[in-house]
């Protein structure tokens, strides 16, 4: 029998504590109950099945007994999954960070009964060291503070719960003005001011992708034609493919660079990442046509539908850094000597010089290496007096080699959750990729994935839930990304199901979170300890917060279905926050792709004919696969359909239309109706409306 509550959890992350001597309760109203019953601090540990240093706490001091037992008697201690509860996670991250200055997981907070924080922090070690004290004894002094100091500690907790209240219903007071260009250049400026000419990326150590950072360069180079957005885009993205960010044998990417050189990783693998960087990547291939980052696209694509892909459909949340808390990486990295044991003489010097397999290696002194690319294929061939592609015929058969002796190492733990909001960016991604790459398979999957979430986890009316087979309710956050999907589903296929679903999840989002001005990330009233602050979030962590990705939706429904209501309230949302984000563009990019929508008319391809015409199809497939990130796509047939309006601007063109023709608008301006392929990549390439 489990010595606490956890054996039955639907979170990997908890049932992996089911067997720890802490009496660990979920979060539940029973364990607020419990606590207030017994007049004791809650300990509350927030974590992910992911995490490193998580596993590490867990290993040091929830396993260990005495540890347990100082729990055990002055606590009721509470352990929540970040990934399956990010609403808990962010008012508690908050909350920590307002008392440290520091935030991540493990998150360790102390609460009075009825859920507010008076004393947390993050990882601590379970002895002292170094001058600090260790877990036991702040646990011991947290405990006789809360005993001893009852009125301070609940004062203080109150105090701060009032200052969260305040700043995460209102995360970014704007100054008074009309939304203009001007915001926009202010964040991109302050994008500039961070970026790293050498090594790409934004800022120092430790260095994170920023996947809607570089969409929003991308993008603007496409309305601008600022070539420095570019290169900073593509040189951010060059670096990455080539550093051990990127798993050279395996594919895809690891959450983050603990280096500026994005050479040793923190080695777990994130749904979410993977779907922004293939997104990115795909992009990249189609503004710019370079090979490699097509080669890198199609490496994450790889990646997230073998380890990630779920039988069924769907991709699962994330990868293991490590498989036991004293590794660190090891399935993933190498010694030269376990190289040489696999490949052949020739192939381990071009591998050798290739990814730097030399020297002791990055692994803190451990002669375990991080892949990465530090000498190209026809550097090698002068070195070694071969040939470039003898040497890229070594290279290739070396990582073959190389990946086949992985597989047979034990690999990190794989979450099988299958969230609606990450995967919500995954079909996004894939239906990006289809029609960048040209590659008519990740369309089948990014649909299968949707299918299998409108069959198993949309209610109509509710819309969707957070976590296929959970009990936990739909997010904000879910219900937007879902959205999204549902209309790049629908410009793919041109189906008008997928549009009226759009439609119909947005409408249920508005009313169950919007809190004018903006969406909240739960439902108002939930009833739960610790939640009632209202938090509408804002700025990208480190994905794009559903007020950004939904004023995105809101923008497209408006102009789908030529519904100027929705296209208000994405008005008034971004007016309310996008000003005072200005200078932190890094931070709140998808926000400030929202913002250049609003402010710029889309080019909005109406292709008008019967959909089993050939050259119907072959309008659309040209239209799916140009370059132009702002464009829009509706299918129509001739008599029309219960899916989008035809444009009022195209309505009038129609008697000039005998025969499958597209129309590409932008606003109430249109470039002369094509007819062919050919002409409307040609008129998406030049149309630039005043």
């Amino acid at each position: 029998m489990s010595p606490n509550a956890l054996a039955g959890a639907a979170s990997a992350y908890l049932r992996g504590a089911a067997e720890q001597p802490v009496a660990w309760l979920p979060w539940s109203e029973a364990a607020f109950a419990r606590a207030r019953a017994e007049d004791k601090p809650i300990l509350l540990d927030i974590g992910a099945v992911w995490c490193h240093w998580c596993h590490v706490i867990d290993h040091e001091s929830y396993d260990d007994p005495a540890v347990a037992a100082i729990i055990n008697g002055h606590f009721v201690a509470v352990k929540v999954d970040r990934d399956e509860r990010p609403d808990i996670d962010a008012r508690y991250q908050n909350a920590v960070s307002a008392i440290t200055g520091l935030g991540g997981w493990p998150l360790t907070a102390f609460l009075t009964p009825d859920g507010k924080v008076f004393y947390g922090g993050t990882y601590f070690p379970k002895d002292d060291a170094h001058g600090r004290p260790g877990f036991r004894r702040i646990l011991l002094s947290v405990a006789a503070y809360y005993r001893d100091n009852r009125e301070e500690a609940v004062e203080a907790a109150e105090q701060l719960h009032r200052q969260l209240a305040a700043t995460l219903a209102s995360p970014a007071a704007a100054p008074g003005g009309a939304l203009g260009p001007a915001h926009l250049e202010a964040a991109v400026a302050s994008i500039r001011r961070v970026y790293d000419p050498a090594e790409g990326g934004f800022g120092g150590a430790p260095k994170f992708p920023h996947t809607a950072t570089i969409e929003l360069l991308l993008r603007r180079h496409a309305r601008t034609g600022d070539g420095d957005l570019l290169a900073m885009a593509v040189r951010t993205l060059e670096k990455m493919a080539r550093g051990g960010i990127h798993d050279q044998i395996g594919g895809g990417f690891h959450r983050y660079s603990t280096d500026g050189r994005w050479i040793v990783p923190h080695f777990e693998k994130m749904l979410y990442d993977n779907a922004g960087l293939l997104h990115n990547y795909a992009q990249a291939f189609a503004a710019t046509g370079r090979a490699g980052f097509a080669e890198t696209a199609r490496d994450i694509a790889a990646f997230m539908s073998t380890v990630l892909g779920g039988e069924r459909g769907g991709f699962y949340g994330s990868q293991d850094a490590d498989v036991g808390p004293d590794d660190d990486g090891s399935y993933f990295t190498w010694t030269a000597e376990e190289a040489a044991a696999v490949l052949a003489p020739a192939e381990t010097a071009v591998i050798a010089e290739h990814y730097h397999l030399q020297g002791p290696g990055e692994m803190h002194g451990s002669g375990r290496h991080v892949l990465f690319v530090d000498r190209d294929p026809d550097v090698i061939a002068a070195v070694t007096g071969r040939s470039a592609d003898e040497v890229r015929t070594l290279l290739a058969s070396g990582r073959m080699k190389l990946a086949a002796v992985r597989m047979t190492r034990r690999a990190p733990y794989v979450d099988e959750a299958l969230y609606a909001n990450w995967n919500g960016m995954a079909i996004s991604a894939f239906l990006a990729a289809s029609h960048a790459l040209g590659e008519p398979s990740y369309r089948v999957t990014a649909l299968r994935t949707l299918e299998r979430f409108l069959a198993e986890g949309y209610e109509m009316g509710r819309g969707f839930v957070h976590v296929l087979g959970g009990s936990v309710p739909g997010l904000a956050d879910d219900q937007v990304q879902m959205a999204a999907a549902l209309l790049d589903a629908y410009e793919a296929t041109g189906e008008d199901r997928y549009l009226r679903l759009a439609r119909e999840v947005t409408d249920a989002a508005l009313r169950r979170f919007w809190d004018d001005p903006g969406l909240r990330d739960i439902e108002a009233g939930t009833g739960e300890a610790g939640l009632d602050v209202p938090y509408k979030p804002v700025q990208d962590a480190p994905t794009p917060s559903p007020n950004a990705a939904g004023a995105r939706v809101l923008l497209r429904l408006s102009r789908l279905l030529g519904a100027d209501a929705y296209r208000t309230l994405a008005a008034q949302l971004l007016g309310a926050f996008a000003p005072g984000l200005a200078p932190h563009g890094l931070y709140a990019s998808g926000m400030f792709i929202a913002l250049d929508d609003l402010l710029h008319d889309p080019a909005h391809v109406a292709i008008v004919g019967p959909r089993a015409d050939a050259r119907t199809r072959a309008l659309h497939e040209a239209a799916l696969a140009a370059w132009r990130p702002d464009r829009l796509i509706s299918l129509h047939e001739e008599a029309g359909g219960d899916g989008a309006p035809i444009p009022e601007v195209v309505r009038a063109m129609l008697a000039h239309a005998d025969e499958p023709t597209a129309f590409v608008c932008a606003g109430s301006a249109c470039a002369p109706p094509v007819r062919t392929p050919e002409d409307l990549v040609r008129t998406l390439a030049s149309f630039r409306p005043a």
